[in-house]
């Protein structure tokens, strides 16, 4: 997959807007200011093709993404305090809306932040993705900024804090160093393939 060929399809604001989902989705989920548009820039090696912003909560539609015939999809970021509650409420709708729907989702990467405990909207996120058996792959990002010790504690942490923390593949990532890229891209690619062709049911 040359994902460098990534283009920009398209952005919707209210879940009734959304388009027929006709490819395999890969989502991008997490807390605002986490690092997903950051992070999608690094899998497509493009600087910016995803708009990153240092102001929380600034992405406020789901963005579409196309490789081939695969497609990206980057969530609002949850949990930002100080929006309005309208527009709370208007970000809960289209990504609830979005999950809501019949959609060809091969699987969800939650971001969460390396360097901090998951939160109550995190914790919500990950128990909504097993409950509905979405498959979901943890990326716990901003892992540079931690000492090797520092790592290995919160790695460790993280499977007791998470749901079914022991049975959740979670990858250290950093959009700064390119680390986890390439594994990421790995799953990408295994989990585009047709079914009979892939070895994942």
């Amino acid at each position: 997959m040359n994902f460098h060929l990534a283009a920009f399809e398209q952005a919707f604001g209210l879940s009734q807007q959304l388009v027929r989902s006709d490819l395999p989705e890969f989502v991008f989920a997490g807390r605002s200011n986490v690092g997903k548009s950051s992070l999608l820039n690094r899998i497509f090696n493009r600087r910016s093709l995803a708009r990153v912003s240092s102001m929380p909560g600034k992405t406020a539609t789901i963005n579409f993404y196309r490789v081939g015939e695969v497609r990206f999809v980057d969530l609002p970021g949850y949990g930002f305090a100080k929006v309005a509650k309208g527009e709370r409420r208007r970000w809960d709708e289209l990504i609830g809306g979005y999950f809501g729907q019949s959609r060809e989702i091969r699987l969800v990467f939650l971001l969460l932040d390396m360097r901090h405990p998951p939160s109550a909207d995190d914790l919500t996120m990950v128990n909504y993705l097993i409950e509905t058996e979405t498959p979901l792959v943890v990326l716990l990002t901003k892992s540079d900024k931690l000492s090797k010790t520092q790592r290995a504690q919160r790695l460790e942490a993280f499977v007791r804090e998470l749901p079914c923390g022991e049975e959740i593949t979670m990858i250290p990532c950093s959009s700064e160093t390119g680390e986890g890229m390439e594994e990421i891209r790995a799953i990408i690619e295994e989990l585009s393939l047709p079914d009979d062709e892939s070895s994942c049911s």
